[in-house]
């Protein structure tokens, strides 16, 4: 997400930052051009105007021209009016209420609703610790509630089926009434999908949202509808008193208009974002954390969060008694586990997002980053036998061959992968001897990828 955006602000700003002066002509220029780019990313025409409007007087005052560094002083503005937009302060779900907390997630037609219900109670069982019931109240789709109740298997939470699937009133007060009695701490209820032009659908929501009085009620939009999602917020929002937004499949939004627009047209703050069709795939929203990856500066906090809540660190330790002690102690087995690491991070992808400066990189060394080799090379080695992943110096012709066949590649694909063991081992070697490695597990991921002599963890 905001890839477009980001591209086009980072060149406008790009173009100031470095000089000595800056005067209101300049800065005029840099703003209209920002506002070119906001356009572009299909942001609201309201909410643009009133961006650049903030931007300029602040831009044009003190602020800017009198600061020592004024190039640098206008890309803070712009920061922090991007992060004004984005809704100021992260917003979080309220759940210090008597539970059963109820969450009402509402919608139009294929936003993401079922799948969003799904991540979001993986991420609370996850992240809060809380158990948490699912339960249908679509009465119109019954395939909806059948993969309601395979993601409550899949995530381990409880889920909730109506005799009579009938009345979508009725179902929430009974699954309310079910959650209350299961001891669940949160019933995530989600909704038929509705367009807000639909009186009688919208007013049985309505009457959904007054049985049970939810603590949480989450607008789900797909954000590649770019200001149209905004709009859409809007009318539900005079339906129904929103707490949150959610913003589905940001991974397949290049713009990034809906985000910058949601907030400001329709005061709901964004509390999530999806970011795959994987259960993980559900990030809190920072507005602070966005406008930094935004502007190219990446997003170092959620990088380290992510790190100790995904990275395995008994194998992190593991991996650190090996080193220095022999070069052979570092086999195949422990270079698989760092790339199982990385893919769980996301992958070279979702980390170049939100390492700072990695927008500033070579388009052709971004195409060494493909996530596409890292599982390649994870197959040649599970083509492996354990005897080969621990003496790779073993494999010859006919065994290459036999691992080239297993894993669908071709010979020069194993050979590659075997020369860059050998140079890992030689730099675990290195790094452990002198004490280092101790310091590198400690530092972000992003130091090195495969291939490149270093350790993605």
């Amino acid at each position: 997400m905001f890839q477009q955006l980001s591209d086009r602000l980072g060149q406008t700003l790009d173009k100031v930052r470095g000089r000595g002066r800056l005067t209101e002509e300049n800065i005029s220029q840099a703003l209209r051009e920002v506002r070119v780019a906001l356009l572009e990313a299909d942001v609201a025409l309201p909410v643009v105007k009133q961006f650049i409007e903030q931007a300029r007087e602040r831009a044009v005052g003190q602020e800017v021209i009198g600061s020592l560094k004024p190039g640098q002083a206008l890309v803070k503005v712009v920061h922090d009016e991007l992060v004004g937009v984005l809704g100021g302060e992260q917003v979080t779900l309220n759940l210090n209420q008597r539970p059963p907390v109820v969450i009402l997630l509402a919608g139009l037609q294929g936003a993401g609703k079922t799948t969003t219900a799904g991540k979001l109670a993986q991420l609370i069982r996850e992240r809060e610790k809380k158990q948490v019931m699912l339960a249908s109240c679509d009465i119109y789709r019954p395939a909806a509630i059948d993969q309601l109740q395979l993601l409550a298997e899949q995530t381990g939470s409880d889920f909730y089926r109506h005799e009579e699937a009938r009345d979508a009133e009725a179902i929430a007060r009974a699954a309310v009434e079910k959650a209350r009695l299961s001891m669940s701490e949160v019933l995530i209820l989600d909704t038929a999908g509705r367009l807000a032009v639909d009186e009688e659908m919208m007013d049985e929501i309505r009457r959904v949202h007054a049985a049970v009085e939810p603590a949480e009620v989450l607008f789900v939009v797909d954000s590649m509808t770019g200001q149209d999602a905004a709009n859409t917020a809007l009318a539900f929002h005079e339906a129904l008193p929103l707490s949150g937004v959610v913003l589905t499949k940001t991974d397949g939004d290049a713009r990034g208009g809906a985000a910058l627009s949601v907030r400001q047209i329709t005061g709901a703050p964004i509390k999530f974002i999806g970011t795959g069709e994987k259960l993980d795939g559900l990030e809190p929203f920072h507005p602070d954390r966005i406008a930094s990856r935004i502007l190219g500066m990446g997003d170092v906090l959620s990088l380290v969060e992510e790190v100790e809540r995904k990275v395995d660190h008994k194998k992190a330790r593991k991996l650190q008694g090996k080193l220095g002690k022999s070069s052979r102690k570092f086999g195949l087995d422990d270079f698989r586990d760092q790339l199982e690491q990385m893919q769980n991070l996301g992958g070279m992808g979702s980390l170049m997002k939100k390492l700072p400066g990695m927008d500033k990189i070579p388009e052709a060394a971004k195409a060494q980053m493909d996530d596409r080799k890292t599982r390649h090379m994870i197959a040649i080695i599970n083509s492996m036998t354990p005897a080969e992943r621990r003496f790779p110096d073993t494999i010859k012709g006919s065994r290459k061959r036999r691992i080239a066949n297993g894993s669908g590649l071709a010979i020069q694909e194993v050979n590659r992968l075997l020369k860059q063991h050998k140079q890992m081992q030689k730099m675990m070697k290195k790094a452990g001897s002198k004490g280092a490695m101790q310091k590198m597990l400690k530092r972000l991921p992003g130091g090195g990828m495969p291939g490149g002599g270093g350790m993605p963890f």
